[in-house]
C-alpha cells in the first residue's frame, strides 16, 4: 500500500480541494460541470481563512508521491453531555476518482480518526449524502455505524 502525507492545506490547494469536492458531488454524472473560473472566487479564501483561523477546524490534504490525491476537514466540537466530551467531525472526506479503491480513502480516514483521539475526542462522526451508497459501505468498512439520522435546513 502506497503511504500518503498529510498537510495542513495551503491557500494554493484551495482549486484542488474544490475540485476534488466537486468530482464527489453525490449528483453524480448529474452533477453540473464545475466552472475553472469560479475556483478564483474570493468566498473560497474567506472560507479558507476562516477554517485556518480556527484552532478546532484543521483543513488537510493528503499527498502520494507530492502529488494532492485526497482533501479532509476535522472539526473538534467540545460539548456538554458525556461529561463534557469533544467530538471529532469529518467533513468534506474526498479521495481523487482515479484513485479510488487502492486503500488510500482508507488511510486518510484513519489518520483523521488517529488526529481526533490526539485531540481527547471520545467519538468521531460524519455525515454522508443518502445517495452515497458506496461511500456508506467504505464507512461501515471502517467501524463507522448509522447511529442517527441527519437533518438538513437550507438558508
Amino acid at each position: 500500500m502506497t503511504d500518503l502525507t498529510f498537510r495542513d492545506a495551503t491557500p494554493a490547494d484551495i482549486a484542488t480541494i474544490i475540485q476534488l469536492s466537486h468530482a464527489g458531488d453525490a449528483r453524480g454524472t448529474d452533477t453540473p460541470p464545475l466552472d475553472p473560473a469560479s475556483l478564483s472566487d474570493p468566498r473560497y479564501r474567506a472560507a479558507f481563512d476562516e477554517i485556518t483561523a480556527d484552532a478546532n477546524h484543521q483543513l488537510v490534504v493528503a499527498e502520494k508521491n507530492g502529488e494532492v490525491v485526497g482533501t479532509i476537514q476535522l472539526s473538534f466540537i467540545p460539548g456538554m453531555p458525556n461529561f463534557g466530551m469533544r467530538r471529532g467531525m469529518l467533513e468534506n472526506v474526498h479521495i481523487r476518482a482515479d484513485q479510488r479503491g487502492t486503500g488510500l480513502g482508507t488511510q486518510m480516514v484513519q489518520w483523521a480518526i488517529e488526529r481526533c483521539r490526539e485531540e481527547d475526542c471520545g467519538v468521531v462522526q460524519l455525515t454522508s449524502n443518502k445517495l452515497r451508497l458506496d461511500a456508506h459501505r467504505f464507512y461501515e468498512k471502517l467501524g463507522f455505524t448509522k447511529s442517527h439520522e441527519g437533518f438538513k435546513l437550507k438558508l
